[in-house]
């Protein structure tokens, strides 16, 4: 049997070999309609009202706080922007069949603009389907769902167009998107491809207050992370490696300048000083395998919990030492 009986087959053969790639990238990275359809049950309007019962008796009615949040577990806890639900008090969560549920505040956490509401009914809900948020690519495609300008449910299209934005809080690492998130989109999901959650919707960059192409979401890792943390203490705890004071500084070792923090005051004992090997004029060189500075170190502190690791690299009697330290809950 002749595959090819003449020059412009075979042509157009290794033409279609070249292209089959591009095609398949293509077709992997278009959207899965049933798993959005799926996910969108877990996507909830919120309805946050400062009105008690005896003002809206008297016929004293505040305009109502709009936003969307996330159903994370079978038994109705939710996560929402701690700025939807903030000193409102009175929740309403509006379920994908139009039932409206009261809702309760868990607790929040002002660093990463989130809180955990819970709808107390012995009702199973349907938590959504996390994505590894690690995995997202600069160019991937995405889906947004929220209470857009409280209109109702909505879905709007883009692409992952930055990751690691911090907009001025290290604590974040936000995910930055072009589709299209309005007011009322605040603690809706954004889904990758297939329909798994990504991110939640947390800001956009405006001068008017609507979408301009640049919005940002919290990672679903990070979310989840102070979502538990929350669910477990009530708050986020924060991670603590002693009560000191720091200096920064810069100085020449070695014929090399080298920056760092020079460890100043010791006000309290921590993880930091619990060998005792780590004395005053210590200097701290490298955190986490980064050049030392104030930024880091709070960076460093502010992305782990409790019992998570921290890395330092100190200059102490001009020797150099690894200290590996562990992480304790502030106060304890």
């Amino acid at each position: 049997m002749r595959f090819f009986n003449n020059k412009l087959s075979r042509i157009n053969f290794v033409i279609l070999m070249l292209i089959l790639p591009y095609l398949y990238i293509d077709m992997s990275n278009s959207s899965d309609s049933s798993g959005i359809s799926k996910a969108a049950l877990s996507v909830v309007n919120i309805i946050a009202s400062n009105t008690s019962a005896l003002e809206t008796y008297q016929g004293r009615i505040n305009q109502p706080v709009v936003g969307s949040g996330i159903i994370i577990s079978k038994d109705g806890y939710i996560v929402t922007n701690l700025h939807v639900i903030n000193g409102q008090k009175k929740i309403n969560v509006e379920l994908d069949d139009g039932q409206i549920k009261l809702a309760s505040i868990i607790g929040y956490d002002q660093r990463s603009d989130l809180a955990v509401i819970k709808i107390s009914d012995q009702e199973k809900f349907s938590p959504i389907k996390l994505a590894d948020s690690k995995t997202v690519r600069i160019g991937d495609n995405v889906i947004a769902i929220g209470n857009s300008f409280g209109l109702g449910k909505t879905f709007t299209s883009g692409i992952i167009s930055a990751t690691g934005r911090d907009y001025g809080n290290p604590y974040l690492e936000l995910i930055q998107t072009d589709a299209a998130i309005n007011p009322g989109n605040s603690g809706g999901a954004l889904l990758n491809h297939r329909g798994n959650l990504i991110g939640m919707n947390t800001k956009i960059f405006s001068k008017t207050g609507s979408y301009t192409g640049i919005g940002f979401a919290l990672p679903s890792n990070k979310m989840i992370d102070v979502a538990s943390e929350i669910i477990k203490f009530g708050k986020v705890q924060k991670s603590w490696i002693g009560d000191f004071r720091v200096k920064y500084k810069r100085f020449v070792l070695n014929n090399e300048l080298i920056y760092g923090l020079e460890v100043l005051e010791r006000k309290q004992d921590g993880p930091l000083f619990e060998d005792g090997n780590i004395q005053l004029g210590a200097i701290i060189i490298s955190i986490n395998n980064q050049v030392a500075s104030w930024e880091n170190l709070t960076e460093a502190l502010n992305n782990s919990f409790p019992g998570d690791r921290i890395s330092l690299g100190i200059l102490q009697n001009n020797k150099i030492i690894k200290k590996d330290l562990v992480t304790e809950a502030q106060g304890n």
